[in-house]
Formats: C-alpha cells, sequence, structure tokens
C-alpha cells in the first residue's frame, strides 16, 4: 500500500503538471489568435488614426483577459502596407507576441520563467470609402 501510494504520486505529479501545462499552451494559442484578429478588424475601422491604436489595444488587453492573460504579457505590432494606415485599400496586419509564463510556479512574476512565446498575426483590409 505504502510502495502504491509513493509511486503514484511520484508518477502523476509530473503527469498533472504537464497537463496543466499544455492547458495554459492551449489557451495563450487560443488568445493570441483571436487578439490578432480582433485588433486587426478594429483598426481598419474608422476613426483617427491615435484613436485606432488605442482601440486596438485595448482589443488585444480584452481577449487575453478572456483566456487569463494580463495585458502586460503581450505585445501588439502594427504594420500597414503601403506605409498610410488611413488610406482605403491598405492592408494592415496586427501581430501579437504572449510569453506565456510556467503554472504554479511560486514567485512567477519575479522569476519571469515562461513555458514559451507565441505569437500569431492578422491581416485586414481597410475600406476604400470611409
Amino acid at each position: 500500500m505504502v510502495e502504491f501510494t509513493f509511486l503514484a504520486l511520484l508518477l502523476m505529479l509530473p503527469v498533472v503538471y504537464f497537463v496543466v501545462t499544455m492547458a495554459q499552451l492551449q489557451g495563450g494559442s487560443f488568445a493570441v489568435v483571436g487578439a490578432a484578429d480582433q485588433a486587426a478588424k478594429v483598426y481598419v475601422s474608422e476613426g483617427p488614426l491615435e484613436d485606432r491604436t488605442t482601440a486596438a489595444g485595448q482589443a488585444v488587453a480584452a481577449a487575453l483577459q478572456d483566456y487569463g492573460f494580463a495585458p502586460g504579457q503581450a505585445t501588439m505590432d502594427v504594420v500597414c502596407i503601403p506605409d498610410d494606415c488611413a488610406a482605403g485599400g491598405t492592408a494592415v496586419t496586427v501581430t501579437v507576441h504572449l510569453a506565456v509564463p510556467l503554472p504554479l510556479v511560486p514567485f512567477g512574476d519575479a522569476l519571469r520563467l515562461e513555458a514559451a512565446s507565441l505569437s500569431s498575426s492578422a491581416t485586414q483590409i481597410a475600406g476604400r470609402f470611409p
């Protein structure tokens, strides 16, 4: 009985930690895909260029919080082709990078241990007639 309990704990703890870590990575994958998609859609909506960047950042923050990640864990890059983001017909690509921390690590904020760095991109075409 003692041997069974000891071996079960010895074998099951790493398996459970692996499953929790993979769930954290899967949640991070869903978060960056959703954040990039929503940010690109918000960015091409009409409005001043400064408001577009702010609104896209808020969309990224909301999408990350839906999956339990802090907005400070992610960065957002916006690339416009051609360079004039306000012109109609411009292809706007938003890339979101997320650092997924290792779960259940004490002092995780201070140690900054990451399970993975994930990124996703989404492209939307700005409307020709604002």
